[in-house]
């Protein structure tokens, strides 16, 4: 027999994927502290929500815009602010960490077998510098925000673990550090190996995350093989569920690119709602939205960003998500590809008879 509101798969619970399952806070506790006077233009309608033409993306939040004030720049600041006094130090290592994107290349430049030979050295060392998993695509202009560019070919995608034992406790402050920490690791992640590309004769920019808001790092982990988006909005892989943070490094070292994979995500997402039912505020749309082009998971930027700016980044949806339960990932996967192939051959026979 199933618990109440457990998601299954043909009847089968996912088992053991819901025994850390969060709690919605009293309805008080979700009223946001900080208000506009006037609220500002929606950041949903900066997003392209209901879009069916294809453009870029926008500056919107977490921004580093150098093209003037944007409507939600008050929101961001309360949210870098919101931090107690002692977070400070973890913000400034991460800060510093930013500031070193560029180098110096080596002028003899190291030439490899091919393009695998090349891309399985860059992601071997990744690895060696902390990254959970790697993955490459080549660059294309969509993956920057309107008005941006780049002139480098490739985009290395990191995703980098976080503590599942911490984050369980979202959207508590000590969860916050951890995301924090998690951005650490993976500005350092991108400049070292940056370095280490450069110091190979090739150029390469690191992205961490406090200069990489040109660059939109869930479309190239996307293209770079590394999991699929999920109804809450981020990414979701099979090795840490959506338990990790993403980062990025740019070069034009050839390397052999990966593609886009399909773990069942949306098997699971289409029926699925334990994300929408434990998000405070609401935000997450139980079916894809038209945005910018593209139909798609979306959250809803107008009800998330100032629950999330109150909680020190929240991520229940993250955690609460059956993929980020340690190790059910390749079990889930296992389980719903199963289930389509079965679903497949019992409609292909229905169309002989």
């Amino acid at each position: 027999m199933c618990a109440p509101g457990a998601t299954t798969i043909d009847g089968e619970e996912l088992d053991g994927a819901y025994e850390n399952w969060m709690k919605l806070p009293t309805p008080t506790e979700l009223e946001p502290t900080f208000f506009y006077g006037e609220h500002p233009l929606s950041g949903n309608k900066m997003n392209g929500l209901g879009e069916r033409e294809r453009r870029r993306a926008q500056y919107v939040f977490h921004s580093n815009a150098k093209t003037g004030p944007l409507p939600w720049d008050r929101m961001q600041m309360y949210f870098r602010y919101n931090y107690p006094f002692w977070a400070l130090p973890q913000l400034l290592r991460n800060a510093w960490a930013s500031f070193r994107p560029h180098g110096k290349l080596a002028s003899k430049r190291r030439e490899f077998v091919d393009s695998s030979e090349a891309a399985q050295n860059i992601k071997d060392k990744a690895t060696e510098l902390g990254a959970g998993i790697v993955g490459v695509c080549r660059m294309k202009k969509e993956f920057m925000v309107e008005g941006a560019s780049t002139p480098y070919r490739y985009a290395i995608s990191l995703g980098i673990p976080m503590r599942r034992d911490v984050m369980l406790k979202a959207p508590l402050v000590s969860s916050g550090m951890e995301v924090l920490h998690c951005y650490y690791k993976g500005s350092m992640l991108t400049v070292n190996l940056a370095r280490y590309i450069r110091s190979l004769g090739w150029p390469a920019q690191g992205l961490p995350v406090n200069s990489s808001s040109e660059c939109l790092h869930i479309p190239i982990a996307l293209e770079a093989g590394l999991g699929q988006l999920g109804k809450h909005g981020s990414l979701i892989c099979k090795e840490y569920g959506a338990n990790f943070r993403l980062t990025s490094v740019l070069t034009d070292l050839p390397l052999e690119v990966d593609s886009p994979i399909d773990i069942a995500v949306d098997d699971l997402c289409q029926s699925c709602k334990v994300c929408v039912n434990e998000c405070p505020p609401d935000a997450i749309f139980n079916e894809k939205q038209w945005v910018r082009g593209e139909e798609k998971w979306y959250v809803d930027f107008d009800k998330c960003v100032p629950y999330f700016s109150d909680n020190y980044g929240c991520a229940i949806c993250l955690e609460v998500c059956p993929w980020s339960e340690t190790g059910k990932g390749p079990k889930i996967t296992s389980q719903l590809m199963k289930t389509r192939e079965r679903r497949s051959r019992q409609q292909s026979q229905e169309r002989r008879e």
